[in-house]
């Protein structure tokens, strides 16, 4: 059931590079019905995100970006593992971003994009999502250069790393990205699944189901 939401007034009060900052007054129907008091709520509006979790599963490894993140300098380390990513242009379809993110962080090409999930990473404060794909890559065809863009002070590292690790440092909190976590965990589980698909099929089957 939708709930109600009275806009009293909202207003910009910040504006630099893609990062926008409102104020709205409002009020918001309570679980008991009743109406809340007026509030103020700051949210950071900064467009919508993609990031892609790219695995070779023939080598059984996934490719993900190192690069310097002033955000997570104070409290460390500032360079952090994370998936290549990128944000939406306006009116830019998602996929149509991830592929050109992927080629521009990268320098690889992905096979068919799968949509792992849509997710909020800070709804108390800001109004990004991030859709978070899965993509095959064959990791011994690299066929751009990657590293990001210059003009936008862009300097990434491709890191290779076998999925048994990446699993291992999401799990031990090694990997601090909340959206690269999301996606390894998620691989994690969809391997197991295949796993014991495989191990519960008899060979008859699997060869018939291609």
């Amino acid at each position: 059931m939708a709930r109600i939401v009275q806009i009293i007034q909202r207003r910009e009060v910040f504006q630099r590079f893609i990062f926008r900052i409102e104020e709205a007054a409002l009020r918001h129907e309570k679980y008991d019905g009743a109406m809340s008091e007026e509030i103020t709520r700051l949210v950071l509006q900064r467009g919508d995100a993609v990031a892609m979790l790219l695995f070779d599963p023939a080598l059984r490894v996934v490719l993900l970006c190192e690069q310097f993140r002033f955000p997570a300098y104070d409290k460390g380390p500032g360079w952090l593992l994370e998936l290549p990513a990128g944000i939406l242009e306006p009116n830019e379809e998602a996929e149509s971003c991830a592929r050109r993110e992927i080629m521009e962080e990268t320098g690889y090409e992905a096979k068919a994009l799968q949509l792992i999930t849509r997710v909020y990473m800070s709804p108390g404060g800001s109004s990004e999502r991030i859709y978070i794909f899965y993509g095959e890559v064959d990791l011994n065809r690299q066929t751009g250069s990657g590293g990001g863009l210059a003009h936008e002070n862009e300097d990434i590292k491709n890191v290779l790393m076998p999925l048994s690790e990446a699993i291992a440092m999401a799990h031990d909190g090694r990997l601090e990205d909340a959206k690269t976590v999301i996606a390894i965990l998620w691989l994690e589980c969809r391997q197991n699944i295949l796993a014991a698909t495989d191990s519960a099929t008899p060979r008859n089957l699997l060869s018939c189901s291609g």
